[in-house]
């Protein structure tokens, strides 16, 4: 199974439509930029920056305390600025453990002034996660584990009627311990995997090309990767119509 563009805008319900999607351009945002929005002076920000396993950030422990300063004063605005802030970086961009990564804080930034759709960014972080577990047997994905968990069940479990949101009817999986999924997963063939999630049904296709390439670019905040759901068009409930052509295959065939 391939998680897809489409896929992620539903479980995070964050459509991309006509909007500029956001895209890591390799550069942190300065120090004044952040004051700004989380109201910690920019000197003060400079020396509270970290780079551990050169990962630069801010410890996420001041955030917490100058949200919580900020309740205080009633200075809900920059409160709820920062609580999001910490979403971003908890929830959507997590890297090291009480680590707020300035790459996730750039993600906000963008969203936060310019509306910018963080969902290929979400997407690319996933993919190079996948990249990262199957080079290193020992490392665990931590990234994003909700976004994936809500994706997975969404495939493997049936529900009577057709829910309308990939949340809805998953409350059964909550219940399952370790014993349970391990089970449930070995058990699995190709006949009880919902290829395409029911709530998905007569809505817009996947993207699948980017102008005449028959792949799409992702930009992501850990790496790049060529993005190619053609390969998976069939599980989604897409037939294939004819052989592909020759020089979409050509780069394929050694």
């Amino acid at each position: 199974m391939a998680p897809t563009i489409k896929e992620f805008e539903g479980i995070l319900g964050c459509l991309l439509g006509g909007r500029k999607p956001y895209l890591f351009s390799g550069f942190y945002p300065s120090m004044a930029r952040i004051a700004k929005v989380v109201e910690i002076s920019e000197q003060e920000l400079d020396r509270l920056k970290q780079n551990r396993n050169r990962v630069v950030g801010i410890p996420r422990k001041c955030l917490e305390e100058n949200a919580k300063a900020l309740i205080n004063q009633g200075e809900w605005t920059s409160f709820i600025d920062i609580l999001a802030l910490l979403v971003f970086g908890m929830v959507l961009f997590p890297n090291l453990d009480g680590l707020m990564d300035l790459a996730a804080i750039d993600a906000f930034l963008a969203y936060h002034h310019n509306k910018e759709i963080p969902i290929i960014v979400v997407l690319d972080d996933a993919y190079d996660t996948f990249d990262l577990r199957c080079e290193k047997s020992n490392a665990r994905i931590v990234y994003c584990t909700l976004v994936l968990y809500v994706w997975l069940v969404s495939h493997i479990f049936f529900h009577e009627g057709r829910p309308v949101c990939p949340l809805q009817g998953h409350c059964m999986c909550i219940e399952k311990g370790k014993a349970n999924w391990e089970e449930l997963l070995a058990g699995m063939v190709g006949a009880s995997i919902s290829w395409f999630p029911r709530w998905k049904e007569g809505r817009a296709g996947v993207l699948c090309s980017c102008e005449g390439f028959p792949n799409v670019p992702l930009m992501g905040t850990r790496g790049y990767i060529n993005y190619n759901p053609m390969l998976a068009i069939r599980q989604l409930g897409y037939p294939m119509k004819g052989a592909p052509l020759e020089e979409i295959i050509t780069p394929f065939v050694a």
